[in-house]
């Protein structure tokens, strides 16, 4: 997407963004953001990801480290006819917003760092209040609700839907390897169902000492009364 002319897009006019007027005049804008211009993404990306080498992939990810990270997004904005209270249609705001890029985390099954890629493309109704956005009716999936401003952060935004696309369990599709701490885990899982395995062979082998109180019983068999 463009920008319509006239109306630059700078970082400071993006964290002070007149929502309600960049999709009543339709205006599109786009751009590209590094991860440390995100804090709570930067927080999701394990420490050591430098020690990766910082040359990209046979995929075409990009190149490891928290500087190399970078994030395009689109937004544009519109408005769409919407029946009112009373009866009459009238324009209401909407915003679309794509956002595509690559981020460092670190696998959960080889604890090692892989290129994870993240995909966003959401619409949001725009509404003036908390209120409104309570009141908005569910009944679609395609369009969320956001509160709109004449300061809008669409930055914050960006950054939201970004943590919303992370995976709950990071990890490799193919691990390349097990980690040892893995191997020596499943080594002594094995040990331990081993040794439970003996144990219940043991207690298997010694007399129960119950069956001797049931012959102590009025008439069992060699424990009746004298």
């Amino acid at each position: 997407m463009t920008r319509n002319p006239g109306k630059p897009a700078s970082p400071a006019d993006l964290r002070a963004l007149d929502i309600f007027e960049f999709a009543t005049s339709g205006r599109q804008a786009a751009g590209a953001l590094r991860i440390s211009q995100m804090p709570r993404m930067l927080a999701e990306v394990p420490s050591d990801v430098s020690d990766v080498s910082d040359a990209s992939d046979a995929s075409g990810n990009p190149a490891a480290g928290e500087d190399d990270t970078v994030f395009t997004w689109q937004a544009e904005g519109s408005t769409q006819p919407e029946l009112q209270d009373d009866g009459v249609e009238a324009p209401q705001p909407y915003l679309r917003l794509a956002v595509h890029g690559s981020v460092w985390l670190r696998c959960q099954r080889c604890l090692s760092p892989y290129s994870q890629h993240l995909d966003v493309d959401a619409t949001y109704r725009i509404v003036a209040t908390e209120e409104e956005a309570d009141e908005y009716p569910l009944d679609d999936d395609e369009v969320e609700v956001i509160v709109g401003s004449r300061q809008f952060d669409l930055i914050d935004l960006i950054e939201e839907e970004l943590l919303l696309s992370l995976p709950l369990v990071p990890k490799h599709t193919v691990c390349p390897e097990v980690h040892e701490s893995l191997l020596s885990g499943s080594a002594e899982g094995s040990a331990d169902d081993e040794s439970e395995e003996n144990s219940a062979a043991d207690a298997a082998d010694k007399p129960n000492p119950f069956a001797v109180l049931e012959k102590l019983k009025p008439g069992v068999s060699g424990g009746g009364k004298h």
